[in-house]
């Protein structure tokens, strides 16, 4: 008996609102903080990533389901830039890392992707799925409040203890939702689980008077403020080479999506449709003012989740964004989503990538009696969670973008089997 909504299947508007919903609450924490963090306004930010989404959705010909969000892989040199050269020239930079991923795009369209399947067989997918998951452990535990290391302004106001309260009941909601929800309800634990969880922050004061002020005197209708690009050469020096660093990561999300999914994404609609998909949505996010755009590992969780692959509803999810980042208190309650309530539901998804890494794995079964797969897994996590940084001219090599790489070269010069297999 079938238990999932497939890529193509639409659902009436009733359920594919709240299911789009919650793509949105998904990503929007880590979209928001992006821009947050690089100055840039995160209600552009917000807009960018709803056309970036549908943008994305037009290249892939409706066939591969991916959220569009801000890149992480860019906050340094994104910061650094804008420093050096102002806002406006690190945008010529955000669209000149586009345009480098259109290129790839035509690259692998006329060459095929063969060559990416010699490069990046299963045993180094797996770990690099692996290493998306558990890289992002830390930055979950952080927003939870579990961390005893980690401080943040929000925290100074208020007891840990409740910051850890809000978490563990929003994980708690989302854990046993995911489990024992039944119908309609058990394929939104997560947005259930974040509703419960800003309510509970509300309570306990997590939100901050700040931002409540905020919310109430927010004009209805709010037009984003936009930045058009100034081409500056040095911005693009310094921005542009990090495209090739979010490639990897981006071949490491549609691996996972086609597990999630039970499909391979690199044949149809293409890899070269996703690379191009990401490239115009990158594009678009800089002529307006936006930060680079990629695919959502979040996102991919929702979908692990609740078994609902539909591209319309992350589609929709995507109108509503664009929606939202026009109606001012709305757009300033997303923007004020309490840090443990997403650190609650974060733990959960953030897992359950890793988790689909395994599942590389076991599905291609992958033999650890060779001493070649358990040296490339081993170096490839290592490296991956590790914080290993590689800094040339500027442009850093760090995370999944670097342990793929090494996992790539090990791959191609390690042979078949030790002399001691032989």
């Amino acid at each position: 008996m079938k238990n999932f909504v497939d890529v193509e299947e639409r659902l009436p508007i009733g359920k594919t609102l709240p299911l789009s919903l919650q793509h949105l609450f998904a990503m929007v924490g880590a979209t928001i903080l992006v821009p947050m963090l690089t100055g840039i306004s995160p209600s552009v930010a917000l807009f960018s990533s709803g056309v970036g989404t549908l943008l994305y959705i037009i290249c892939t010909k409706a066939k591969l389901p991916a959220y569009i969000g801000s890149s992480f892989a860019f906050i340094a040199p994104m910061v650094a830039a804008s420093e050096k050269f102002g806002t406006s020239s690190m945008l010529s930079g955000v669209v000149a890392a586009g345009v480098i991923y259109v290129i790839v795009a035509f690259i692998v369209k006329l060459t095929g992707s063969g060559w990416i399947d010699k490069i990046l067989p299963p045993v180094v997918v797996g770990a690099v799925v692996i290493v998306i998951g558990l890289g992002l452990a830390g930055v979950a535990i952080n927003w939870a409040g579990m961390n005893p290391n980690f401080t943040t302004d929000a925290l100074k106001d208020v007891p840990r203890l409740y910051w850890i309260l809000v978490s563990l009941v929003t994980l708690g909601i989302a854990v046993f939702g995911s489990m024992y929800f039944k119908g309609f309800l058990g394929v939104i634990p997560i947005l259930i689980a974040m509703i419960v969880g800003y309510i509970l922050s509300l309570i306990l004061g997590l939100v901050p008077d700040t931002a409540i002020e905020a919310i109430k005197t927010a004009k209805l209708i709010q037009i984003p403020e936009y930045t058009r690009p100034t081409f500056n050469i040095q911005a693009i020096m310094l921005m542009a080479p990090v495209a090739f660093v979010t490639l990897a990561e981006h071949i490491g999300h549609v691996y996972v999506t086609n597990n999630v999914c039970s499909r391979d994404f690199t044949k149809d609609p293409g890899l070269h449709r996703s690379f191009l998909g990401d490239g115009v949505a990158t594009i678009f996010a800089g002529l307006i003012g936006g930060p680079p755009n990629t695919t959502y590992g979040e996102n991919i969780g929702v979908m692990a989740i609740t078994k609902v692959y539909s591209v319309w509803v992350i589609g929709f999810a995507g109108v509503i964004a664009i929606i939202l980042s026009f109606i001012g208190p709305v757009a300033q309650i997303i923007a004020n989503i309490p840090m443990p309530v997403m650190g609650g539901v974060s733990t959960l998804l953030f897992g359950i990538i890793a988790s689909s890494g395994f599942r590389v794995f076991v599905e291609n079964k992958i033999d650890f009696g060779k001493k070649k797969n358990l040296i490339i897994v081993s170096v490839i996590v290592v490296l991956g969670i590790g914080g290993a940084v590689i800094n040339i001219k500027g442009v850093e090599l760090s995370g999944v973008a670097l342990a793929t790489l090494v996992g790539v070269i090990l791959n191609l010069v390690l042979p078949e089997k030790s002399r001691t297999e032989e």
